[in-house]
């Protein structure tokens, strides 16, 4: 009977009730409630992963794909630590995800047992929205809400944190789904004096972030350009974006300050829209942090809660834009190279044989900038790239939207450095028998790190400082990585070698990975 339910059961009840359909878990013993109530629903789909840094980047990569937030399921403080650095990756993206953090009984935590830890104090720099159930009569509203909060414009990170005793008590029944806190309208006033700027004469750009870079938001975006030559323009790290043949034309701006400068140089307006104003990454001695050129003036179409591609289609049809866009990629694949092996070659092969509307998890780092300039005239595609550049999520991310789309066909170009921080999830590919081929970016290095040095101006590194940069002695090897954690995986140490596993990944489903020694 519905009324003899227990916290945990009225808590997965409730998820599914508000459309969540899957959940990423690190359990542990506080969690073992959570676990039995599993049996309970067959709308959940729980997803073992033995790492919480897995769970967390694989709920990123979810819902950016599928537009609604993942679950994720972790133990106590520690677990949540664990997953941290992904989930500050999924607050920058503006990722919908509901965390579920086990605790210990109430009537436990007077005795500070060795888990006891701060939950709160580490959920807060990654959470929108932070509770924690206090009875297990109110577990399935404090989840309702908790999705509300996970759901509501742009999107974000909401936790709950779920003592034991709230799992295992007599609960009453699941809650209904709460309304959603859609992305606000922008006013018809805002429209009209961003229609007016565009027809000023003054050279213009327009940032674009969230869905003004997919779907109906990029469309109008052309119409825009193809009426005013506006420049269309998007973040290098843009959390979601449809580069590719027939698509919109969206310049990235590059990743350095002074690279940033200079692509700005000579804008006299700068509209956002969904976006932020263009700053460094990093600060470095002598170089620009803000890099907004001086004299440009700053304008909102939509700030990031608000709707973005509306309002795009608004401001089209104020100016009286075409039908159809402008300014769109034609198809222009590279040849299949041959020889050695390097970034710019296996660019290109993965340009030329990645099919239609594939996803790319993307944590290329230092081999970026050829893959993003040969991918952007390939075939039509999606990009996911480390939107707040901590690394350890392009595996995650991959495991994440092969779920949300399982008929795509998933890649994830990857450096080995960054790899090292999540490997576990090559364990959970296989698992689930995702379609997803993982090139991994074999230089024994932690490469952007070498650019780092120089660029900081830290003086003439030594024997002491490179060794902490070097991936050598001993070096990691891919293939046996991949094969002892269930992955089929191949080594390609020339171009054709590795355009022959490449197109050999392609045509087959299920995990791969290539270790391209680069």
């Amino acid at each position: 009977m519905e009324g003899q339910m227990n916290g945990a059961q009225s808590l997965v009840k409730t998820l599914v009730g508000c459309g969540v359909d899957i959940c990423f878990a690190n359990p542990g013993t506080s969690e073992m409630h959570f676990v039995a109530a599993l049996d309970s629903v067959t709308e959940l789909r729980p997803v073992l992963c033995l790492f919480e840094g897995v769970a967390t980047g694989a709920a990123d990569g979810y819902g950016r794909i599928a537009g609604k937030p993942a679950a994720t399921l972790m133990h106590l403080g520690p677990g949540l630590a664990n997953g941290l650095a992904n989930l500050h990756n999924a607050r920058r993206a503006a990722t919908p995800v509901v965390n579920i953090v086990g605790d210990h009984a109430t009537y436990h935590l007077q005795y500070d047992a060795p888990l006891t830890s701060d939950i709160v104090g580490f959920a807060r720099p990654v959470s929108s929205w932070i509770h924690e159930s206090k009875s297990a009569k109110t577990v399935a509203a404090d989840t309702a809400r908790a999705v509300q909060a996970a759901r509501a414009a742009p999107g974000g990170v909401a936790t709950l944190i779920l003592p034991a005793d709230t799992a295992w008590n007599p609960a009453d029944r699941a809650a209904q789904a709460l309304p959603d806190i859609g992305p606000a309208k922008v006013s018809a006033d805002t429209v009209e004096a961003i229609a007016k700027l565009l027809s000023n004469g003054k050279k213009a750009a327009m940032l674009l972030r969230g869905r003004a870079l997919i779907g109906d938001g990029l469309e109008a975006a052309g119409r825009i350009h193809a009426k005013t030559g506006v420049r269309l323009i998007c973040d290098n790290f843009a959390p979601h974006s449809e580069p590719g043949a027939g698509r919109v034309t969206v310049e990235r701006i590059p990743y350095f300050g002074e690279q940033i400068t200079a692509f700005l140089a000579g804008t006299e307006q700068i509209i956002l829209v969904g976006s932020k104003p263009p700053v460094s990454f990093f600060a470095y001695p002598g170089k620009p942090s803000w890099c907004v050129p001086e004299g440009c003036e700053l304008f909102h179409l939509a700030h990031p809660h608000e709707d973005g591609a509306g309002a795009l289609q608004n401001l089209a049809d104020a100016l009286g834009a075409p039908a159809k866009p402008a300014l769109c990629t034609e198809l222009q694949l590279p040849d299949l190279p041959k020889g050695r092996l390097n970034s710019y070659t296996v660019a290109q092969v993965i340009a030329h044989l990645t099919p239609d509307h594939a996803i790319i998890a993307d944590e290329s780092n230092t081999a970026s900038l050829p893959l993003l300039m040969t991918l952007a005239r390939a075939r039509p595609h999606t990009h996911l790239p480390l939107t707040g550049g901590s690394i350890g999520l392009g595996l995650p991310l991959a495991i994440g939207a092969a779920l949300a789309a399982p008929g795509r066909k998933v890649v994830c170009p990857h450096g080995d450095g960054g790899a090292a921080y999540t490997m576990q999830a090559l364990w959970t590919m296989a698992r689930e028998n995702l379609d997803i081929t993982v090139v991994i970016y074999a230089n024994r290095s932690y490469a952007i790190l070498n650019y780092e040095l120089q660029r900081v101006g830290a003086g003439t590194p030594g024997a002491n400082a490179l060794a902490m940069m070097d991936l050598h002695n001993p070096e990691m090897n891919w293939t046996k990585i991949a094969d002892g954690l269930g992955v089929e995986a191949s080594r390609a140490t020339t171009a054709e070698e590795f355009a022959a596993q490449y197109e050999s990944a392609m045509k087959r489903k299920g995990p791969r990975l290539i270790e391209a020694m680069t």
